[in-house]
């Protein structure tokens, strides 16, 4: 029988577990994040595999995801240096490349922003003629100076033509990978411009943490093909990660978005992951992660890529929580919740494991809403409790309140090592489900094995709108395949049509998503 290993890595533990063939849990754990993410992970894998005693060889797929792009953009640490080049003199001079970037993550990644020739008008006309000799002396001005090159067009996903041709031209006078606009972003210029330079200073931080993991799946004997979770809850191909690490950025909270699916059989509701530091909330829509319709910020940078539609508040298991029993009336307290965390040292600093801190997890073993099998609540205040857990209810009510797409009761699946401070009862929920392994889930959403590919451009639709359609499908289906999808189980699941204005005739803005199982 095969086997499959997912491993999340966040902010505060490792999750780690083993599927079988039918996709069932055969083993979970949970392993401290580490300062080197890569022995975290190496921990984790020793952990399951000696929890599930299953053979290293019957191991064919293993799959990653991991907060260690998002951390690189937002501590400013691991980032390649990126030359950008723009296509868009004259037209676009007013506002220079990385413009609104925080100084800090400029110097990061390097000042080697460089606009030349070139751009499409909206209805796909020619903005200007690109000129090999001016692209040729911007790289070799480079030269030595960048890991990666970010090649971004005015209105590129209309034509990428210019774009292809800058890309060539870069790659022969640098030897360096080449990020392209139009593969990564939608429509907007600066917003998709982010998204690309990101993904190319990213190139080198998730290869290093690629290499650990391959490093640490071979020094176990382990013969499985690598995998990385990218945003959309579905996976890609070592391969295609390391060309679009920017992808993985929001794979934790859609891991765990899509293990809540599988663990509950739910395939429409709210999922409420309850790690260490914060809450995550997204919601469930047949079977997959929602994606958010709005430009996303990270690490202070607008961009245009699809990310899941997630909302996170400061709320965890190792939450510190701040009270004042003295300054109140005889009844209640006045506590502060986080929002920082003492995350990963929780064994260490919690009241209940004789640390220091007052935390969550300590409050809702002291109120009686939480057990830990070897661990004792530790004493506090009565009022200091009762007001801590009423706080932790309220914030969680209100946050699936803003959430909800009405007012109406709602399904929640709660899921994470820290939904153990969760109340069993919640106002406005409908139904609370605490699926078997809920501590894992995010693990398992990883492991799940669909291929997912994205594609979103304009066509002219001056004939028969149907060859659009059929065209950006065949795209779709065609990325999934890259990705690592079985081609005789790629399926069309959602084909999306707006128009676009300002164009003479018609035009159509297309998005198409194809999905397929792993390949064998």
């Amino acid at each position: 029988m095969g086997h499959r290993i997912g491993i999340d890595v966040g902010g505060t533990n490792t999750d780690a577990v083993i599927l079988d063939e039918e996709l069932r849990v055969v083993a979970s754990v949970k392993s401290p994040t580490t300062a080197n993410t890569g022995d975290g992970v190496a921990a984790a894998i020793d952990a399951v595999l000696a929890a599930s005693g299953v053979d290293v060889t019957t191991i064919t797929h293993a799959m990653l995801g991991t907060t260690h792009c998002t951390n690189a953009i937002v501590e400013r640490r691991g980032l390649g240096r990126v030359g950008v080049l723009r296509l868009g003199a004259p037209a676009t001079t007013a506002v220079p490349p990385l413009e609104g970037w925080p100084d800090d993550l400029r110097a990061a990644i390097g000042e080697h922003a460089y606009l030349v020739s070139g751009g499409y008008e909206v209805d796909g006309r020619v903005l200007a003629p690109i000129d090999d000799d001016e692209v040729r002396a911007a790289c070799e001005r480079m030269r030595g100076e960048v890991d990666a090159v970010a090649v971004v067009g005015v209105f590129s996903p209309i034509d990428e033509r210019q774009e292809e041709r800058v890309a060539e031209l870069a790659a022969e006078v640098l030897d360096v990978p080449v990020s392209r606009s139009a593969r990564i972003g939608s429509l907007g210029l600066l917003e998709r411009e982010n998204a690309t330079v990101l993904n190319a200073a990213l190139m080198r931080t998730l290869r290093s943490m690629a290499d650990g993991f391959v490093a640490a799946l071979a020094g176990r004997g382990i013969p499985a093909e690598p995998f990385f979770g990218q945003n959309d809850g579905t996976l890609m191909r070592l391969e295609y990660a390391l060309e679009f690490p920017v992808l993985t950025i929001g794979c934790g909270p859609t891991n765990s978005i899509r293990g809540a699916a599988h663990l509950s059989g739910a395939t429409d509701a709210l999922v409420v992951d309850i790690g260490g530091t914060t809450t995550d909330i997204g919601v469930l829509v047949g079977g997959f992660p929602r994606q958010s319709s709005h430009a996303v910020d990270i690490g202070g940078i607008r961009t245009n890529f699809r990310m899941p539609d997630v909302l996170s508040v400061g709320l965890g298991g190792g939450t510190i929580v701040r009270a004042d029993a003295a300054a109140s009336d005889t009844t209640t307290a006045t506590v502060v919740l986080g929002p920082d965390s003492v995350g990963y040292r929780l064994p260490q600093e919690g009241l209940a494991f004789g640390g220091p801190t007052l935390t969550a997890t300590d409050v809702a073993l002291a109120v009686g809403g939480a057990r830990i099998e070897g661990i004792e609540a530790a004493s506090i205040d009565e009022r200091v409790g009762a007001s801590a857990w009423q706080a932790i209810r309220e914030l969680l009510e209100d946050t699936i309140d803003r959430m909800k797409p009405s007012a109406a009761a709602v399904p929640v699946i709660l899921v994470g090592g820290g939904s153990i401070i969760a109340p069993d009862e919640l106002d406005g929920v409908g139904e609370l489900i605490r699926p078997e392994h809920f501590g894992a889930a995010n693990a398992v959403g990883a492991a799940l094995g669909e291929i997912a590919g994205q594609v979103e451009r304009v066509y002219r639709t001056d004939g028969d709108r149907r060859d659009s359609v059929a065209d950006a499908g065949r795209e779709a289906a065609d990325r999934a395949r890259l990705a690592g999808a079985d081609p005789a189980t790629i399926e069309i699941v959602a084909i999306e049509e707006l128009p676009v204005s300002y164009i003479d005739g018609q035009a159509v803005l297309i998005r198409a998503r194809a999905v397929g199982r792993l390949a064998a």
